[in-house]
């Protein structure tokens, strides 16, 4: 009843604004949980308001607050109820609408593409060459199961088939030749057979030839997936049979023969078997593959237009595979395995192009492949989208195949179960790929792994890929015959279903005013936006993606592409934009909209699109013939089409000349080309308003009125507008054109169903945003209300470019003014300066909080262990990044650094008052931290990196570390840990001679009796080799041994070793280590090996005859090399191990350097470290702190006469005395392998004596990075530290890069024509190798020793050895220097105990120290008794 108020300032509800009421609501009654912020917004609004008043400023703009979506208008057509659905979409042809069976006479298909094919056929006279595969009428009886070709329709029989069971698919095929290879001889021979024998290129491998050369095979798997498995249908042996994959093997003229006969295989094996049992047909489905070409992807990292295939290629080559199999007897065609939707769209559209030629009804399937977990394409795709850009060709049923097992694929196959209008299938793979790229999912795993998909009835049809067999498919059989399959969907009224990256559809779609609208971002249109069309002229095809980017995040859904210009190529720039485009996933995630005036340009653009775009646009301008042709182009590829409101007379400007012109297109389109209504959008032209003359100033009103009545008599079209064009007359004032463009919107959306726009969604602004006034002027203009709207409207810009002159006289317009981190108080600032990695203002920030505590400790304690538990927090949950997590850390030392000096201060001071000598205190007091780590990296191993980079990681959450090094000793690491009464140690190793330290580690804490956990960390550890050869030594529930993958999981694993739940922790990695140990062991006694003798015999045989040594070095001997530049060694500098090293990995499809830069979680922290990398780089050259330098030798040589090692000799006179100057050991292969691949050594690719073979070697250095990171050591500074040794390894591998180039073209001399980029460079494009003692071609590192003597790396170049042959400094790189074309890299491998005796011997060393150096690559465990 009663308050005590103002009454002065009291509101009556009804005063309020709608939005300022909602406001107060929300707050009031408690309403939503932002209610405080939202009225918070609205405050400062107010106060920015008050302050625009004082000052005589512009108000800025009201906040929107909470956005409620507006209904979408329904027409009558909108209500049509959903209906139960009989059968799978069809095609529009006459054949598939009318189920007319396929009368298998492709002898009658006379269409001159196809007999063109045909005419270059390689099929042999004598071969079976028949295409005619009708049976007789009366073969079986007229009724369903049984099925007879030419008599019955074969969409109607698998509609029954896939509604009454779920249908069994085959299996792999190249599984199943594995297994006949492994039983059979599969060798080179066999594949070519007879026919090929003299074949001018290797063929193994290429198992669709094999339809040919050993046909009783492949037919013989075909049989045993139909009579084991119990398939339905099975696919043909011709995944890679076009022209485009057989250019491998030098046989893309042999593309139609190979389907040809993978096809009839599949039709005889079929017929055979249906014949025993005439109620169970089986049926052929003409495999077409991928291809190993994509046309969405960028071979080149340079080029991100570049491509190595064309949409017409594609469609080329895939067309003369449709006629193989169809000739051969195929009754389906399957498109499977796509990893890019553009190549299934060329696919699709071949097959279309044959269904037209042909007048045929094909059922066709489509089988998309999701590369990984996040369930999209290898070109980037969610399955939604696949679906979206491929459904126009009206597949009859569409799955998943390939990539992932069962298990992997559930949430994909039930997402894309939601969605699909046809039949689904799945055929998955037999789980993931182990270790040896096999697959291990017994049959019985994979029928429980797909049992997921028929308890759910998400399946009309299944199947098995890779690694899958006939007792799999049996299998599955046998499980999915107690499930119903997947019930088709129910029919409803159609929807527009767009999609880029992401699908879209369009009647679902609300704009980010609460609209249901569709907003077109117009600014990467020449016509629309000056800036886009300077950038587009001057070719800077890179900043024109930033706007593309830009009109996303402003609230774009579909992008508007138009570069019309007559100074422009438009086919060419369409083109380059689109395929740069589609490979930026902020810009292809949204649908495009290809935009032109000229038709040839937009099916440029067409022709690169994987998803599915809009066309704008066509019109009966061109006339109805014309019309219907771009029409009919564009559904073949599954486009949608703007429709404009122009005829053969002109442009509609009339209500009544919109609707007549859009309702004839509408009746040519939907019932003469068969276009889907719902992909039409007409626009029946926006046209200026407000322009003076009297003619125009209803053009509002009658696009409106068109609209409706458009809607009402066109079911499911949309409509659209380009929006700008309305307000062309008051350009130049933004606030004037955006408020005329609302209010029109606004009616045009809400009262009539106008559903898209071209518009800049940034500039958009609500309706009840504009100023009442203003907004009346809006309405009066828009509906023609007033004669005078125009002139009002004039008037109202004429204030608002006044208005806008005095912002500009008098400074900005009044913005509500965002309070700067520097405001806060100093707690607040310095968990800022932590989070963001600030120095800058770090002293004066940490001397305020020191001024308003009691003692310093307390600011150490408080606000700085805040702002890193906040850091640590955030690096937890992969919001900052390691680099940023560094910053975080030079900031804290800094911090800490200033107020040591108080702490010493305040602790002598204490004791002194205490009587005590302040002398004594304990400089080493760590009680405050949350434990206690001893970091080292172990003896002989100098890299520490990785090492630094953990302790800096821990260092952040509050660890105190103590890093003592590298090459530790055991003792000194085992002394240090008990001096420091550590809580954990880890350990640090690169080199392989490190794991053997590490065991030994273990043993002696074991020997002592320690009990703190041990990490194992580094470049060449594993869990696998942490469970076997190092956790058995020392591991316990109290100190377990625990491998740490990298450094972002240090915490996790450190904290979880200190907390209450430890002992939970341990007994799961005991648990996995345990079992990885039952496996490694298992696969000992599973994995063959050869004799070492046989492994000799089956060495790699070059002619050195045929193809001779390399010629003479110019310059034999030892060169130094000691002028080197660092500034010459850029270019070689390969930036990809640099982000591995600081821990940043971009995801697809930004992998790598330079494109992790674009990736959406790491690409800005990416792009600042590499510009602090720069910066300091360009530090290092300009004040010469590194630099390298290195020494090559090249001796003569030859192979020993057992073939085994290399000789070196001083000279050629000493070659021809035989005096040899050292000996090279090297090491063979001896696992056995499944391929007819020789046992490979490094001795093979060296000449035997009689031939003037050679041998190159080098060792390279980075100095002067040592004093640097002690500089930056002294400085607190890790970050600096971090990046000196990261650079200095970069710079180390480009000059070892660059040094190997000179070899090749100047100091041997061999290659002195070669002219490859950086790029072919670091692929490894020449001819030659360099592989390092120590790496998988050599694991040997005591090789080392025997380099180090015959090129003097010591004496010459400074560049030393540790004990256990670490070469120092940290930053060096060496290598053995091959130079004849057919030498290679490869692993070495695992080695038995005859080779490594043999080898023992050779060395003249005791066998226990041999064992001991290669201990990581024995096949034996020398403990084993």
């Amino acid at each position: 009843d009663v308050g005590i108020v103002n009454a002065k300032e009291m509101y009556h509800i009804d005063d309020l604004e709608e939005d300022m009421l909602e406001v107060c609501e929300n707050l009031v009654f408690n309403k939503i949980p932002e209610a405080t912020d939202d009225m918070l917004e609205r405050t400062a609004y107010e106060r920015a308001c008050i302050d625009a008043r004082k000052n005589n400023r512009a108000p800025p703009r009201k906040p929107r607050g909470r956005i409620k979506n507006i209904p979408r208008l329904e027409f009558d057509w909108d209500k049509i109820p959903a209906k139960p659905a009989t059968e799978p979409p069809r095609p529009t042809s006459d054949a598939a609408q009318n189920h007319t069976p396929n009368p298998y006479k492709n002898s009658s298909l006379t269409h001159e593409k196809i007999m063109e094919i045909r005419s270059r056929s390689t099929i042999p006279k004598d071969a079976p060459s028949g295409i005619d595969w009708n049976q007789d009428p009366n073969l079986y009886p007229p009724s369903y199961p049984h099925y007879v070709r030419g008599r019955d329709s074969l969409r109607k029989h698998i509609t029954t088939l896939f509604q009454s069971k779920i249908a069994m698919y085959d299996g792999a095929m190249g599984t199943m030749i594995q297994n006949y290879g492994k039983k059979n001889k599969l060798g080179e021979e066999e594949y070519r057979g007879e026919r090929f024998k003299g074949w001018s290129c290797n063929v193994k491998g290429n198992n669709d030839m094999l339809s040919i050369t050993m046909p009783e095979v492949i037919k013989g798997i075909y049989k045993q997936y139909l009579e084991v498995g119990g398939s339905n249908l099975i696919g043909t042996n011709t995944f890679s049979s076009t022209t485009i994959a057989m250019a491998d093997y030098e046989m893309e003229a042999y593309a139609y023969e190979l389907n040809y006969a993978g096809a009839r295989l599949a039709r005889e094996a079929c017929d055979e078997v249906t014949a025993k049992d005439p109620t169970n047909p089986r049926f052929v489905c003409g495999a077409i593959g991928p291809t190993n070409r994509t046309g969405s992807i960028s071979p080149s990292v340079e080029d991100a237009s570049a491509r190595n295939v064309t949409f017409d290629e594609l469609v080329e080559t895939y067309f003369e595979q449709v006629v193989g199999l169809v000739d051969g007897g195929a009754d389906v065609l399957i498109v499977e395995t796509i990893f890019d939707t553009l190549n299934a769209k060329a696919a699709l559209y071949a097959v279309g192009e044959f269904l037209e030629f042909s007048g045929l009804d094909i059922p066709v399937f489509v089988s998309g492949t999701l590369v990984d977990q996040s369930g999209r394409t290898l070109s980037g795709q969610t399955g939604e989208a696949f679906y979206a850009s491929i459904r126009h060709a009206k597949p009859m049923c569409v799955g998943l195949n390939c990539a992932l097992g069962a298990q992997q694929m559930v949430p994909f196959v039930e997402r894309l179960a939601n969605v699909v209008e046809c039949f689904m299938h799945v055929y998955s793979n037999a789980g993931l790929p182990n270790a040896m790229g096999g697959y291990d999912d017994t049959p019985e795993d994979m029928a429980r792994y797909n049992k997921v998909f028929f308890e759910n009835g998400w399946l009309n049809m299944v199947g098995g890929c890779c690694g899958s067999t006939p007792p799999h498919i049996k299998a599955l059989r046998e499980l999915s015959s107690n499930y119903s399959p997947r019930k088709l969907p129910d029919v409803g009224r159609p929807k527009m279903w767009l999609s880029g990256l992401e699908d879209l559809v369009v009647e679902d779609v609300h704009n980010h005013l609460g609209l249901p609208f569709l907003n077109v971002g117009e600014r990467c249109n020449i016509a629309g936006s000056m800036k886009f069309k300077k950038l587009m002229m001057a070719g800077d095809y890179g900043a024109a993606m930033d706007i593309a980017k830009k009109q996303v995040e402003d609230g774009a859904h579909v992008i508007d592409i138009n570069v019309d210009d007559g100074m422009l190529d438009g086919v060419a720039a369409m083109q380059k934009f689109v395929k740069i485009a589609v490979t930026e996933p902020e810009v292809s995630k949204a649908p495009f909209m290809l935009d032109a005036s000229n038709f040839k340009i937009v099916v440029a653009g067409l022709k690169w699109c994987q998803g599915k775009p809009i066309v704008n646009s066509i019109s009966l301008k061109v006339g109805e013939e014309l019309f219907k042709e771009h029409a009919t182009l564009l559904k073949k590829h599954g486009a949608a089409a703007v429709v404009m409101a122009f005829d053969e007379q002109g442009q509609a400007a009339t209500c009544d000349e919109k609707v007549r012109i859009c309702q004839r297109s509408y009746k040519i389109l939907v019932e003469e080309v068969k276009f889907p209504p719902e992909d039409i959008i007409f626009d029946p032209n926006v046209l200026t308003i407000g322009t003076g003359m009297e003619e125009h100033n209803n053009y509002g009103v009658d696009f409106i009125k068109a609209t409706k009545i458009i809607k009402e008599t066109c079911p499911f079209v949309k409509i659209s507008g380009g929006i700008s064009n309305l307000s062309f007359g008051f350009r130049g004032v933004t606030k004037i054109r955006e408020s005329i463009h609302s209010v029109f919107l606004h009616h045009a959306i809400t009262e009539s169903g106008m559903d898209v726009g071209i518009v800049n969604a940034h500039e958009m602004v609500m309706l009840r945003e504009i100023e009442p006034e203003l907004r009346t002027a809006c309405e009066n203009l828009v509906f023609n209300k007033t004669e005078d709207a125009t002139d009002k409207m004039l008037e109202c810009t004429q204030k608002e470019r006044a208005a806008i002159e005095l912002r500009k006289k008098g400074g900005q317009g009044v913005a509500v003014k965002e309070k700067s981190w520097r405001d806060f108080d100093a707690v607040k600032r310095l968990e800022h300066s932590l989070v963001k990695g600030i120095s800058e203002y770090v002293n004066s920030d940490v001397e305020e909080a020191r001024q308003a505590c009691d003692k310093p400790l307390e600011v150490i304690e408080g606000p700085l262990m805040d702002g890193m538990n906040v850091v640590g927090d955030l690096f937890g949950s992969g919001k900052m990044f390691l680099p940023q997590v560094i910053k975080s850390a030079r900031v804290m030392k800094k911090a800490v650094a200033y107020l040591l000096p108080f702490m010493e201060e305040e602790k002598r001071e204490r004791m002194i008052a205490e009587g005590k000598d302040p002398d004594a205190v304990d400089p080493n007091d760590d009680s405050q931290y949350a434990g206690k780590v001893l970091m080292a990296t172990v003896k002989g191993d100098v890299h520490d990196i990785g090492k630094n980079i953990v302790s800096v990681v821990l260092g952040c959450n509050n660890y105190k570390v103590y890093d003592i090094g590298v090459m530790c000793t055991c003792e000194k690491i085992l002394d240090a840990a008990a001096e420091h009464d550590v809580d954990v140690i880890g350990l640090s190793g690169l080199i392989t001679p490190s794991l053997d330290e590490m065991v030994d580690v273990a043993k002696q804490m074991a020997k002592r009796g320690m009990k703190q956990p041990l990490l194992i960390g580094g470049a060449t550890t594993s869990k696998m080799h942490t469970a076997v050869k190092v956790a058995p030594n020392f591991f316990s529930a109290e100190h377990p041994v625990i491998h740490v993958l990298d450094a972002s999981r240090s915490v996790t694993v450190v904290s979880s070793l200190l907390n209450d739940l430890k002992e939970d922790y341990v007994q799961d990695i005991a648990d996995e280590y345990e079992e990885m140990r039952e496996d490694y062991y298992a696969g000992l006694e599973d994995r063959n090996y050869l004799s070492f003798n046989d492994a000799k015999a089956n060495k790699k045989k070059i002619d050195f005859t045929a193809v001779p040594p390399a010629p003479a070095p110019k310059k034999s001997g030892i060169t130094v090399i000691a002028d080197t530049k660092l500034k010459d060694l850029i270019p070689f500098m390969d930036w990809n191990p640099f982000f591995q090293t600081w821990e940043l990995r971009g995801r697809y499809p930004n992998r790598g350097y330079p494109k992790i830069f674009q990736d959406e979680a790491v690409g800005a922290e990416a792009k600042k470290l590499f510009d602090d990398a720069q910066k300091m780089l360009a530090e290092i050259i300009d004040q010469e702190s590194m630099w390298v330098k290195g020494v090559v030798a090249i001796y003569p040589a030859n192979a020993t006469e057992d073939g085994e090692d290399v000789n070196i000799y001083e000279t050629e006179e000493d070659r021809a005395a035989g005096k040899i100057k050292h000996t090279f050991r090297m090491l063979r292969q001896q696992a056995e392998k499944e391929s007819e691949d020789p046992h490979l050594s490094l001795a093979d690719f060296v000449a035997p004596a009689g031939f003037q073979d050679h041998l190159g070697m080098f060792a390279v250095s980075c100095f002067g990075c040592d004093a640097l990171v002690k500089k930056y050591e002294s400085e607190n500074d890790d970050f600096s530290k971090i990046m000196a040794q990261a650079l200095a390894d970069r710079l180390v591998e480009a000059f070892a890069e660059k040094l190997h180039k000179d070899m090749r073209g100047d100091i041997w001399g061999y290659a002195p024509d070669e002219n490859l980029t950086e790029e072919d460079m670091l692929k490894i494009k020449y001819d030659g190798i360099r592989p390092a003692p120590g790496y998988p071609s050599q694991p040997d590192h005591t090789e080392k020793r025997t380099m180090w003597a015959a090129c003097k790396a010591e004496e010459l170049a400074g560049i030393e050895l540790s004990d256990s042959l670490s070469m120092m400094p940290a930053s060096s790189v060496s290598a053995l220097v091959f130079s004849h074309s057919q030498s290679e890299y490869f692993a070495v491998g695992q080695i038995c105990k005859d080779q490594v005796e043999n080898y023992n011997e050779r060395k003249a060393e005791k066998l226990e120290v041999t064992e001991r150096w290669l201990g990581p690559i024995l096949s034996y465990d020398t403990d084993a008794p």
